[in-house]
């Protein structure tokens, strides 16, 4: 198996435009444009490898997750260059995926999370860049 770089680290937050301010002194990062990705229910930001994710609704993953658990660390990504291969090698070793396959993510991305029953308890998402 190959050994992949960290791409993002995310955190979940209620609000992107009250988290700016924090991140922006925290990673000496200016925040990114806040895209909007309503099929997966956020919008997201970066600041250097840092993701915020602020939920569009209550309803969504993301809302669910902040209600249950409030704001705080949500995933970290691996940057694979080969998304299918990776997805290909991940269950071999006895992973398994939440998407049945990649899917459109944050910057024109495909991205793929693997479930964290089999990761020890942390969501992990694969991207491979656009």
């Amino acid at each position: 198996m190959n050994n992949y770089p960290i791409d993002h680290v995310a955190i979940a937050v209620r609000s992107i435009q009250e988290s700016t301010k924090i991140f922006e002194t925290i990673t000496g990062c200016a925040c990114s444009v806040i895209e909007e990705l309503p099929i997966q229910d956020v919008n997201v930001a970066f600041f250097g490898s840092l993701e915020l994710i602020e939920p569009r609704s209550t309803h969504g993953v993301i809302g669910r997750f902040i209600e249950r658990n409030g704001p705080g660390l949500h995933h970290i990504a691996y940057r694979v260059p080969d998304i299918l291969t990776a997805i290909e090698e991940f269950e071999e070793q006895g992973f398994e995926t939440i998407d049945n396959r990649p899917r459109p993510g944050a910057r024109g991305h495909q991205i793929v999370f693997l479930n964290p029953k089999t990761t020890g308890n942390v969501l992990i998402e694969l991207v491979q860049q656009s």
